[in-house]
């Protein structure tokens, strides 16, 4: 019921988004492989870019949606650490560090996801090397398919953030009371109730390019504290996300 619950959903909401998206170079207007860009994309990240716990943040989370690779440049630019992943987490986590990405050039190239890992730019890290830094995420960012006024979202199905999510609070990278933030166009904006799943990842804020939405205000924000359901992966999940195997290492070593 669930799934098809957000299917319902997903297809009220792709056909407003066809008209404000921009269409990916591999994927076009196919919403079900990518989050989109859209227009007015760049009000809403200089929306984000004011709110107090942006500011304050000095290591963020981006996901690597074209909606947010705008952000990620920004955030470069603003001195902040990006911690973000490969498409469909295949090649696991990369962080973009502005002391090592120095000249606005590299920055530019470091926040598209087809030339961040080129040499002297992102660096790949394991949550091994997470946990050994001490890495702590301050502030996660996501694009989503469609999200309501309660802050709950659907991506485009696969569930990358909540596992992404799930991933970083089990080695305490991420503390469950980090702001989550989506940035979607107006029209992914929705006022039907939503049915969250136990693992999905609910958000304190949604930015618009014409708002800012406290979600907390509707009441209780979720946030999922169950980590990897190990038993609800999907198929091939666990072969083709290489921090995945490496966190179940780390478990079966403890």
């Amino acid at each position: 019921m669930a799934l098809e619950h957000k299917d319902k959903i997903r297809h009220v909401v792709w056909p407003r988004l066809r008209e404000v998206a921009l269409p990916d170079s591999r994927f076009h207007y196919d919403f079900s492989s990518f989050i989109a860009d859209f227009q007015g994309s760049d009000q809403a990240i200089e929306r984000l870019c004011s709110l107090p716990c942006y500011k304050d943040a000095q290591v963020v989370f981006i996901t690597p949606d074209n909606c947010l690779e705008e952000l990620r440049f920004r955030a470069l630019c603003d001195g902040k650490k990006v911690l973000v992943t490969t498409y469909g987490i295949c090649r696991g986590f990369w962080l973009l560090d502005p002391a090592v990405i120095k000249t606005t050039q590299q920055r530019q190239l470091a926040s598209l996801l087809d030339a961040m890992e080129r040499p002297g730019l992102g660096k790949h890290i394991t949550l091994s090397e997470m946990q050994s830094l001490g890495l702590k995420v301050e502030l996660m960012v996501t694009g989503t398919g469609a999200i309501n006024h309660a802050g709950i979202r659907f991506g485009k199905g696969h569930g990358f953030f909540d596992l992404e999510w799930a991933m970083l609070t089990s080695i305490n990278a991420v503390v469950l009371s980090v702001p989550c933030i989506a940035i979607v166009h107006d029209c992914q904006l929705l006022d039907e109730e939503l049915h969250p799943e136990e693992f999905d990842t609910v958000c304190d804020f949604i930015v618009t390019p014409t708002s800012i939405y406290e979600a907390g205000q509707q009441g209780t924000v979720h946030k999922p504290s169950c980590g990897i359901l190990w038993d609800k992966l999907q198929p091939g999940m666990l072969e083709d996300i290489p921090p995945l195997r490496e966190l179940q290492i780390l478990r079966e070593q403890k």
